[in-house]
């Protein structure tokens, strides 16, 4: 069975065998679909104003 991740940054499944996989040193793990989302998130950037993100408006 394949499981499907949800992109931490803007909610978008990502497709086995492709995206981002960062684990932080306490134990949590996060999914990006791709490297725009990366940068985003460690910018510190809200998801939520950026309009090309599922999570826009929520």
């Amino acid at each position: 069975m394949v499981v499907k991740n949800n992109c931490s940054f803007c909610g978008n499944q990502i497709e086995p065998g492709t995206g981002l996989l960062y684990s932080q040193n306490d134990g949590r793990v996060y999914y990006f679909c791709s490297n725009k989302c990366y940068k985003n998130w460690k910018l510190n950037r809200p998801s939520k104003e950026l309009k090309w993100t599922n999570k826009y408006g929520k």
